[in-house]
């Protein structure tokens, strides 16, 4: 038997049965998540819903911030966040995925995990809109009990946009 053989051979035997759905409805399903979570994150304050999207044992990195947050960390900053958004002339940011750029792979027995880059958007108040930045992230979903949650999260490349 090959290592290659061998490996996978006790992966399977060591990861329980999860169904994971080929491409393109993988790819599909994995971008329906990506604009949940970011839409609760960027557009809405519900820490509840956060929590629900993301795996107990949530890691979440950050090539400016270090390892940031476990998953009560990352949901009470975002409450902290949210608080702060009620000013009226508080900073608001939006977040678009560069159209063309996400990726996924299966991860057989667990999940997959998602690759892009993601431009972001800031304005005051009611102010105007500005390009402010731009990155990359690599995302790794749990299908959790038929759940897609974020596991692991790398955000990375961040750039100021002139």
């Amino acid at each position: 038997m090959s290592l290659s053989a061998l490996l996978a051979t006790l992966a399977m035997l060591q990861t329980p049965a999860v169904a994971i759905p080929d491409q393109p409805l993988l790819a599909e399903t994995i971008a329906a998540r990506d604009t949940a979570l970011f839409a609760v994150m960027f557009d809405q304050c519900d820490p509840a819903a956060l929590a629900d999207l993301v795996t107990e044992d949530l890691e979440f990195y950050h090539d400016r911030g270090g390892r940031m947050a476990t998953r009560a960390a990352f949901v009470e900053d975002y409450r902290g966040a949210c608080e702060a958004r009620k000013a009226p002339d508080a900073f608001r940011s939006r977040r678009e995925l560069v159209a063309g750029s996400m990726r996924t792979y299966a991860i057989p027995g667990f999940g997959a995990v998602e690759e892009g880059s993601h431009v972001f958007y800031e304005r005051q108040g009611d102010g105007p809109e500005k390009l402010v930045g731009r990155a990359r992230f690599s995302v790794l979903w749990k299908l959790d009990d038929g759940v897609w949650r974020l596991s692991r999260a790398f955000s990375i490349d961040h750039a100021a946009v002139e």
